[in-house]
């Protein structure tokens, strides 16, 4: 009679068909406790050497990519399996090592010379887009995505040849876009920033305010001042101001005339119209009312004079806002012998081209030109998870949800995704000095492991020459 020491039906690989012989009449066979223990024991040490290579992959990871900017290390969980566990008998266990995700553990934020990049104080994340290919119709070609969403901490963006804002994992920035004329921002949409570099158009001059102090002494020279103005076309026009004829009237108030014209208006058969108005200011020196002066095509309401010139063919309206009735802001009356102008802002520009952009801490983003024009462009949303350690790792420091995860849910900046620093990237997460302590750890149970598989193939091989 014989035994063969085997475990289901594999044999231990280095001992192939160990025959034990069968011993005499007072000797008892090599029990199957004992076979377990070994065999089991042999089990436990090979799960424990690909436990701790799982470690070590995640070690080498997070060291490997200890300057990655916006990169979440991966620690390593290890959990026990037991077979059998009672009061008498302890069966062989295993051990596995799960992934143990670090996204909500932040980087340190550092500046950095890039303007346009930009880092999240919270657990929120950029949503980004991948690069699917072109699309060529009709001679123009487009960039087209992949329709997987995707989400990333590395916010190095800058802006490439095609106007869209890249980081350096080649991710596409996506936010919501601005109406061109409103700058009503499209929450409903999400989509690639893609930002263009032409030229800005000519904005024509269609407000003008005006903030000036005229004189209290009788003047029998009109005062004068200057505005300048943007046509259509972007050419400048100068509106020429002239306050004149102050009169006393009843309830100590003061009258003076205005005249509003344009060198280069055509609007009276090819000739300049004088745009005239009274206005009426109160003892104190506030402004009481401008109404248009008998004759005159300009209309009034309350502190504003709305006057008609043509440039380059068409009329062009524009508004001449000399502040509220009764308020010591825009045009008073005090003393004085000239005209005091404080200040003049008008919102037209002539044509610029495309100077830089820049991005505020709400997520804004402006394009700006060298005329001072600035025109919003789009806004930066932050996704945030439920579950942000739930993400799937993707490559490039991207993420993708799951189900553990959560679906995305995109906010403006300051909600639950956290707040923006710009002009500054988040660095990786990993500590070093903490990676090489958990290196040593993982060294010294590896080795333990295979001790233990010595050992065990020593006493197998010992209790084979036992019984031969």
């Amino acid at each position: 009679m014989a035994w063969f020491v085997q475990r289901g039906e594999r044999a231990f690989p280095t001992v192939a068909q160990a025959k034990l012989a069968a011993p005499r009449m007072s000797r008892q066979p090599f029990g199957a406790e004992d076979r377990m223990s070994i065999f089991g024991a042999l089990d436990t040490s090979v799960s424990g050497l690909q436990a701790q290579s799982a470690a070590f992959t995640n070690i080498s990871d997070n060291i490997a990519n200890a300057q990655t900017t916006g990169y979440k290390g991966v620690n390593t969980h290890f959990i026990n399996y037991l077979v059998q566990s009672t009061a008498t008998s302890n069966g062989p266990d295993s051990v596995v090592a799960n992934p143990d995700y670090t996204n909500t553990v932040e980087g340190t934020i550092t500046q950095s010379s890039n303007p346009l990049a930009m880092a999240i104080n919270g657990n929120g994340y950029f949503t980004v887009s991948m690069p699917a290919g072109t699309n060529t119709v009709g001679g123009k070609t487009t960039q087209t995505f992949n329709a997987q969403q995707y989400y990333t901490r590395a916010g190095d963006f800058k802006l490439n040849a095609s106007g869209y804002l890249v980081n350096g994992s080649g991710a596409y920035l996506d936010g919501w876009a601005a109406n061109p004329t409103t700058g009503t921002i499209n929450t409903s949409a999400l989509a690639p920033i893609q930002v263009s570099q032409g030229a800005s158009p000519p904005v024509p001059t269609s407000n003008v305010t005006i903030s000036a102090t005229l004189p209290t002494t009788p003047t029998t020279t009109p005062v004068t001042t200057q505005v300048d103005t943007y046509d259509s076309l972007g050419n400048l026009q100068q509106l020429d101001l002239q306050f004149s004829s102050p009169t006393s009237i009843a309830g100590g108030q003061t009258q003076w005339t205005l005249t509003a014209s344009s060198p280069n208006d055509t609007s009276n058969a090819g000739k300049p119209t004088n745009f005239t108005a009274n206005v009426v200011f109160n003892s104190n020196g506030t402004l009481s009312s401008i109404t248009p002066a008998t004759g005159s095509s300009a209309t009034a309401t309350g502190g504003q004079l709305q006057i008609s010139p043509t440039f380059n063919g068409a009329t062009q309206n524009i508004t001449l806002d000399f502040g509220s009735p009764n308020s010591t802001t825009g045009l008073t009356q005090y003393a004085g012998t000239t005209l005091n102008l404080q200040g003049v802002t008008q919102n037209g520009s002539p044509s610029g081209d495309f100077s830089n952009l820049s991005i505020d801490t709400q997520g804004n983003i402006t394009a700006n030109y060298t005329n001072g024009f600035s025109k919003l462009v789009a806004q930066v949303p932050l996704a945030s998870f439920a579950s942000p350690d739930a993400l799937q790792n993707q490559s490039a420091q991207l993420e993708t949800a799951s189900q553990a995860s959560g679906a995305a849910t995109i906010n403006a900046v300051g909600g639950s995704g956290g707040s923006l620093v710009t002009g500054s990237i988040e660095n990786s997460n990993v500590d070093i000095a903490t990676q090489f302590t958990d290196l040593i750890n993982a060294q010294q149970a590896y080795t333990a492991n295979t001790k233990v598989v010595t050992a065990a193939q020593q006493i197998l091989q010992t209790t084979v020459n036992m019984v031969q």
